[in-house]
């Protein structure tokens, strides 16, 4: 954590501010769209897991191919370590994601009858599944209302003074403590696009950002 921020949450952010803030993000994000490539709960998981340390791009490149060789949840679970780890190369650390691959479709399949759980508390549980990618799951898989908090989250947030914390999970907490459960899925997603494509981590496109004129740091980049 920086020196000088608390611990715990902070509660300065006023409903109307980030009312204002997620308005004006629904107007330059109208389609706050998952740009991972899936068809079912299950794929979803598989590329979450695969975009840790890599890029949707990239995790695009390789999943048509590890779908079409394992489609389902008992091909992965007994496929060979060897011909994933071939297929998801380009997306880094693949012996690892490998391993996880296949332990986790094994667990779904003899823990969970082979259907994706729809449970956070069952999610985590699944091997290389932690509260970031099972929020993925649940939001964009099952449509059940979650904050996913990323990296770029992370960022947008504390720039925005929506938290103070470097806690993923106290700045969960605090963004569902100032957002409506409804919005919780475009309201989060759309943090993670303006983080991706506007307000970057080196170099933030504060000029043309729709947030400029009320964002706290804007006077921290030239």
């Amino acid at each position: 954590m920086m020196k000088g921020m608390p611990p715990g949450r902070k509660r300065n952010v006023s409903p109307p501010r980030l009312k204002e803030i997620l308005s004006r993000l629904a107007s330059s994000i109208p389609v706050p769209r998952m740009e991972l490539d899936f068809r079912n709960p299950f794929e979803l998981l598989v590329a979450t897991v695969l975009s840790a340390q890599s890029t949707d791009r990239t995790v695009n490149s390789v999943t048509p191919a590890l779908f079409g060789a394992f489609p389902d949840v008992p091909a992965l679970s007994r496929a060979p370590v060897s011909k994933i780890e071939e297929l998801i190369r380009p997306t880094g650390f693949f012996r690892r994601k490998a391993e996880h691959l296949i332990r986790l479709s094994e667990a779904i399949r003899t823990r969970f009858g082979g259907a994706v759980p729809d449970r956070m508390e069952d999610l985590v549980t699944l091997p290389g599944v932690g509260r970031k990618t099972a929020s993925v799951v649940l939001a964009h898989g099952f449509g059940i209302p979650a904050i996913p908090v990323d990296t770029h989250v992370i960022r947008v947030s504390r720039r925005l003074n929506l938290t103070q914390s470097e806690d993923p999970v106290v700045i969960e907490d605090d963004l569902k403590a100032e957002m409506s459960r409804s919005s919780w899925i475009a309201g989060s997603s759309r943090l993670l696009l303006h983080g991706r494509y506007v307000c970057l981590a080196r170099k933030p496109l504060c000029p043309t950002c729709v947030l400029e004129d009320i964002c706290p740091s804007r006077s921290i980049f030239p």
